[in-house]
């Protein structure tokens, strides 16, 4: 078997991707064949593997960093919220039902632990090194006893644990401190010890806490690692345009044009796939902001409704906000509009939906000549066609199948056959999440916008997501190969846990 490694937080929103993607890169330069693993991940962002399963984007990224092809092995099990108090349950790819929380807590994730102990059992007989993220707090003591992404797989699986804090939040050795002391003595035989993210500032007055730290627990602290400004990777949820940050902080290239693109997101609720707008983020002289109100839309050059894991919630609340009169006013006018999947759905005219929302039949925003009905069976799939004579590739993760009755193909294969959407004046429609990823196609596109909103804007010609994504792995694995002990988290990923480690009460109550 493999060695392991299982990276926990004293939070959620810690740092725990960002480690895991930047050890996974650090190893394969280190010529070690490894692979990310995260048993449950719960988020709205997802992909879609080349065998059609659908795993959290982090988990892809993570893949990404490690130089491997993802698979369904990595996130055996992914929940999509549909509401605060229920999810869509996603087991090896594909979806299973939707549950409460009381109802998957209470019984059906416990019985999903021999699930994802034998995909990290097979990653872990295939790679050199598998390194395990963990979700929320591994002390989440609520939660223990059905848990099978923190403690439970460390415990199941024999994995060291090493749990990372931020400390731009404050109060991170009580973190570390409390995290320790509210595990039962199995799990804390487990916690090596601890990484500092976000640190900022002269390290040596941090030092004193570090040698009190290790004085209070007995165990070692693997890395400070340093604020990185625009270190942007896929998240799980949240509203921050990774990629976005990275671009202005590390590329200070004006707009080639005369004008800049201003480019707004409606941040419509269970908001999925947000992500596909960092692709427009990437390129120089494009600005993207996320806006709830329709007077933000007014100066906007695009408008972009993206992906939803409610696509009739997101209509309601787009009328009940005057947003959807402020997108009728701009088809009108000319002035762009894309709706990405769920967005695409409704920019329709019908909907009929006995699936998602329950809701029967429901009129669209009539914007484009779409009518959708949601199917039991969810379409997973990576499609390939041509878009603006360009070439583009996505992915597909939707309930709604949309029938098109008018207007213009948008995305079609070799032969000038639709595959996908369609554009009626200046307003488009896709299922494709990832399709501005494709650089020929973005670039296009965005011609067309530029064009049709009277903005002197030209698209960089060289600009590769791709590449710009490769470097921020890239950064990941700096901060670990020049910030973390490497040499103690290569012993702890190939012979375990520490001997001896002391017990810190009060222990699990």
């Amino acid at each position: 078997m493999g060695g392991g490694l299982l990276i926990a937080g004293t939070t959620s929103d810690a740092g725990k991707s960002v480690v895991t993607a930047g050890i996974c890169r650090w190893l394969v330069r280190q010529g070690v064949k490894v692979a990310p693993f995260k048993g449950q991940n719960m988020s709205l962002n997802s992909f879609v593997t080349r065998e059609g399963a659908e795993i959290g984007r982090a988990q892809a990224m993570q893949a990404q960093a490690a130089r491997v092809e993802p698979s369904a092995l990595m996130n055996p099990v992914l929940l999509k919220p549909g509401s605060d108090r229920s999810s869509q349950v996603v087991l090896m790819g594909k979806p299973v039902g939707e549950l409460s929380a009381r109802g998957y807590h209470g019984g059906r994730q416990q019985a999903l632990l021999g699930t994802v102990l034998e995909c990290l059992e097979e990653l872990r007989g295939t790679y050199d090194a598998v390194i395990c993220e963990g979700a929320g707090s591994p002390a989440e003591i609520n939660l223990r006893r059905t848990d099978i992404v923190n403690m439970g797989i460390a415990r199941a699986a024999r994995l060291p644990v090493v749990v990372v804090g931020d400390i731009d939040r404050g109060g991170v050795f009580a973190s570390f401190f409390g995290t320790t002391a509210l595990l039962g003595p199995e799990d804390q035989a487990l916690v090596a010890g601890y990484i500092v993210n976000k640190f900022r500032g002269d390290v040596t007055l941090l030092e004193p806490g570090i040698e009190m730290l290790r004085g209070l627990t007995g165990r070692h602290t693997y890395g400070i690692l340093p604020y990185a400004h625009g270190l942007g990777i896929d998240e799980e949820d949240g509203l921050r345009v990774s990629l976005r940050g990275a671009v202005r902080e590390s590329v200070v290239a004006p707009p080639v044009g005369e004008d800049v693109l201003r480019v707004a997101v409606c941040a419509v609720p269970l908001m999925s796939n947000f992500t596909d707008v960092d692709a427009l983020a990437a390129e120089p002289g494009v600005v993207v902001r996320f806006v709830d109100r329709p007077e933000e839309l007014t100066d906007a050059d695009l408008v972009v409704v993206p992906g939803t894991r409610g696509t009739v919630r997101a209509l309601e609340w787009l009328r009940e906000r005057g947003l959807a009169a402020e997108l009728a006013r701009r088809a009108a006018e000319g002035r762009p509009v894309l709706g990405i999947c769920g967005g695409f759905q409704l920019l329709g005219e019908h909907i009929e939906d006995e699936v998602e929302s329950k809701a029967g039949s429901v009129a669209g925003l009539g914007l484009l000549p779409v009518r959708v009905r949601f199917a039991a069976e969810k379409t997973l799939a990576r499609p390939v066609g041509e878009a603006l004579g360009e070439s583009v590739e996505g992915y597909e993760i939707h309930h709604g199948v949309a029938e098109v009755l008018g207007g213009d193909a948008f995305i079609s294969d070799d032969n000038g056959h639709s595959l996908d959407g369609c554009r009626a004046g200046a307003v488009w429609g896709t299922h494709w999440h990832g399709s501005l990823e494709s650089d020929g196609f973005r670039r296009r596109f965005l011609e067309q916008v530029a064009r049709a909103a009277g903005r002197r804007f030209v698209p960089a010609p060289d600009t590769s997501f791709g590449a710009l994504r490769e470097e921020q792995l890239d950064r990941l694995g700096d901060l670990i190969e020049e910030h973390a002990d490497t040499d103690a988290l290569l012993r702890l990923i190939e012979q375990g846990p520490p001997a001896g480690l002391p017990f810190i009460p009060p222990g699990a109550p």
